[in-house]
C-alpha cells in the first residue's frame, strides 16, 4: 500500500524532539546527581559518546542556556554547568511523579517482560527501552526499592545477565482486551474475536480488494501478545493479527506511544517477531503511522492521538512537555544574545572610528585676511587713521553711545 502523509502526526512536538531530550535529560541527571548540583566540564567533556551526543560536551550544553547555566568555577578557571532554577523546578516535579507512579512503572515493566518468549528479557535489552518506558535511571539497581517479589534476576547463554518475571496463575489482560471488556464484546476467553480501531488518514484510501481483506482480518480471533503463540502457523493471518497486537500493546506502554522503528525491530529474537515484522506498519496504515521526520523512521499508535483515546497516558509525558517548552526558551536566549553581540560590535566599531579620527589642526591666527576670497562678506575693511570703519557700520550695530564715541575719538 502507497505511504500517505499526515501532517497531523508530523507536527506531534513531543513525539519529535524526543530524540533531542534524551541527551539533555541525560545531562540534567548526571548534573543534579552531585552533591554540589554542579560540575566541571571536565567530568563530562570525554562522555559524549555515552550521553549520545555527536558533538563536544561543552558545545552541547551551551546550546540550551535555558537548562544548564554556565560559570567560572573555583579551581583552574575552568567553564562550570548547573541546572537553570527553571530545570530545578521540573526536576523536581519528576522525582516526584518518579515515586508517586512508582508501581505504574514497574507494572509496565513486567508487562513488558511478560510479552517475551520466555518471560525473561536480557539487562541491556531492557536498558535500552528505559527511555521509552520511561523508568528513571537506576531502576534495576535500586530492585529492593523498585521491584517486587514476583522479578528475579537470572543468569543467561553468552554470560549476559537478565530480568525474569513469575506470573503463575496471574491473568495479564492487554490493552485491547480491557477495553473489549469494557465494551462488552469480549468477556475473558481464549481465541475470541477482537476488532482493531483503525483511524484512516485524510486522503488514504485503500483497494477494494485490500479493504474486503482487512474486513476478513478484522473477525480473526485475537491472540494476546500475553498468551503462548507457538501453536500459530507463522505465515497464517491470525499469526499476523498476533504481531499486529504485540504492536499496539507495546506502543501504547511506552511514554510518547511512539519509538524509532529500527529499535523495535532489535526485539525481534527475544518477542518472536517475523524478519519482516517491520511490514506490519506498513500493511495497517489505518492503526499506525510511519514518519520521516528529522530523518529516521518513526512508528506512532494512531489510537494515543485519535478522538477519545482509551489508551491511558503515560505520567510521565507532561513532564517530557514542560522540558520541551523549556528547551525551545534556549532558541530565544541565543537569538537576544546574538543580538546584543551584534549592537556591541557595532558600537565598539563605532567608538573605534571616533577614537581614530584625527581633528582638524588649528591655525595660529583664524586671521580671514588670509582668504579674502573665501568669505566675500567679510571683506577687510578700509583704515582711516589706524580705526577701521565696516560698509555696514550703523549705530545698530554697536549702539548710540558707543558711535558718539568712536565719532569724538576721530
Amino acid at each position: 500500500m502507497k505511504w500517505k502523509k499526515d501532517p497531523f502526526f508530523d507536527s506531534i512536538e513531543h513525539i519529535h524532539k524526543s530524540l533531542e531530550l534524551k541527551p539533555i535529560i541525560q545531562l540534567k541527571n548526571f548534573i543534579a546527581k552531585d552533591p554540589n548540583s554542579c560540575i566541571p566540564i571536565s567530568a563530562v567533556s570525554k562522555r559524549g559518546l555515552e550521553f549520545d551526543i555527536p558533538i563536544k560536551v561543552a558545545r552541547f550544553l551551551r546550546q540550551y542556556p535555558s537548562v544548564f547555566e554556565e560559570f567560572r568555577g573555583p579551581e583552574y578557571n575552568l567553564p562550570w554547568f548547573r541546572l537553570t532554577p527553571e530545570a530545578s523546578e521540573i526536576d523536581r516535579e519528576e522525582k516526584r511523579i518518579f515515586e508517586e507512579c512508582k508501581e505504574d512503572l514497574k507494572d509496565r515493566l513486567k508487562r513488558f517482560v511478560l510479552m517475551s518468549k520466555d518471560k525473561v528479557l536480557p539487562l541491556k535489552i531492557i536498558k535500552g527501552m528505559e527511555w521509552y518506558l520511561g523508568l528513571p535511571e537506576g531502576f534495576l539497581e535500586d530492585s529492593k526499592e523498585n521491584l517486587d517479589e514476583s522479578f528475579r534476576f537470572v543468569d543467561l547463554e553468552d554470560g549476559l545477565k537478565g530480568l525474569a518475571v513469575d506470573s503463575e496463575g496471574e491473568k495479564i489482560l492487554s490493552m485491547m482486551q480491557r477495553n473489549a471488556m469494557k465494551n462488552g464484546v469480549y468477556f475473558g476467553g481464549t481465541m475470541e474475536g477482537i476488532e482493531f480501531p483503525l483511524f484512516p488518514s485524510k486522503g488514504l484510501r485503500l483497494r477494494t480488494k485490500i479493504e474486503s481483506w482487512l474486513n476478513e482480518f478484522q473477525k480473526l480471533p485475537y491472540v494476546s501478545p500475553y498468551d503462548d503463540f507457538s501453536h500459530l502457523y507463522p505465515d497464517s493471518d491470525i499469526a499476523e493479527k498476533r504481531v499486529v497486537g504485540f504492536l499496539h500493546e507495546l506502543l501504547s506502554l511506552f511514554v510518547e506511544h511512539s519509538a524509532q522503528r529500527k529499535k523495535l525491530l532489535c526485539l525481534k529474537k527475544y518477542f518472536g517477531l517475523p524478519q519482516k515484522v517491520h511490514k506490519a506498519f506498513e500493511r495497517h496504515p489505518h492503526m499506525f503511522y510511519l514518519s520521516f521526520k528529522n530523518k529516521t523512521c518513526t512508528a506512532i499508535l494512531k489510537e494515543a492521538y485519535c478522538g477519545n483515546s482509551s489508551i491511558e497516558r503515560h505520567p510521565l509525558l507532561e513532564v517530557r512537555k514542560k522540558y520541551i517548552r523549556l528547551v525551545k526558551e534556549s532558541d530565544r536566549i541565543l537569538k537576544n544574545r546574538r543580538i546584543n553581540n551584534q549592537f556591541i560590535k557595532q558600537e565598539k566599531s563605532e567608538n573605534d572610528l571616533d577614537l581614530g579620527s584625527e581633528p582638524e589642526p588649528e591655525s595660529e591666527s583664524d586671521d580671514i585676511t588670509e582668504h579674502p576670497g573665501q568669505f566675500p562678506s567679510l571683506q577687510t575693511p578700509p583704515l582711516v587713521d589706524g580705526i577701521i570703519f565696516h560698509e555696514d557700520f550703523d549705530d545698530e550695530t554697536f549702539g548710540r553711545e558707543t558711535t558718539v564715541e568712536l565719532l569724538s575719538a576721530l
